[in-house]
């Protein structure tokens, strides 16, 4: 058995607030994070490789899936479907590695009601302000006016629900904010239900108790 069980990290936030970045500050911190590579529908873009930034798949295949109970959250956004497949997670923290989650509100709400749901660490970055989460769209260049028009109008929506998280950061100053963020990660590996070996050792403490008697 391993020495913990792995938590699951889920990370939420509007586009733009930095929560991938903060996604790959953590696993620089820890290279035994594991990432969930999420499966969706959509079109791979430039440079994006599948099976290391997603599982592409078509949507019947995605469909499956969760019919079979193999996705452990799925969603649609923007009109194609994103989702978390079960099975490596699973596995991931039976051997006490921690999983990393960059997903919005809807994969949060299932993956903490579900099974897994007392092993979760839910995260909720916010941006500055609205005229700093548009300015840092802008400059990502990855994305058309459209785009961003249409991530910014579904910016409240996905802000509406950082009451449903465990902690919430504010990401004025990115370096402040990981650290923040790695403080976290580290007390909430402390958690009771995360060292299962507790019982075995209080059960040897009250041996030792016993026999002083």
């Amino acid at each position: 058995m391993a020495d913990r069980r792995g938590l699951l990290i889920i990370l939420s936030s509007p586009s733009g607030a930095g929560k991938s970045t903060l996604t790959r500050r953590l696993r620089d911190w820890d290279p035994t994070l594991s990432f969930s590579v999420s499966a969706t529908t959509r079109k791979p873009r430039p440079g994006e490789t599948d099976g290391i930034d997603y599982h592409f798949m078509s949507e019947a295949a995605f469909r499956d899936d969760v019919d079979r109970g193999e996705m452990l959250e799925h969603a649609n956004v923007f009109g194609n479907y994103y989702g978390s497949p079960r099975a490596p997670v699973e596995a991931a923290i039976g051997e006490g590695r921690d999983v990393l989650f960059d997903i919005d509100w809807q994969g949060a709400q299932q993956i903490q009601n579900s099974g897994l749901g007392q092993h979760t660490l839910s995260i909720f970055i916010l941006p500055p302000s609205i005229t700093e989460l548009r300015r840092r769209l802008v400059s990502r260049g990855q994305d058309s006016d459209e785009v961003i028009a249409r991530r910014m109008s579904k910016s409240w929506d996905e802000i509406s629900h950082w009451a449903e998280y465990d902690y919430v950061l504010v990401n004025d100053d990115l370096d402040e904010t990981a650290r923040r963020l790695r403080v976290i990660v580290e007390a909430a590996r402390l958690r009771r239900l995360q060292q299962p070996g507790l019982n075995t050792h209080v059960k040897s403490l009250q041996r030792e108790f016993e026999d002083l008697k």
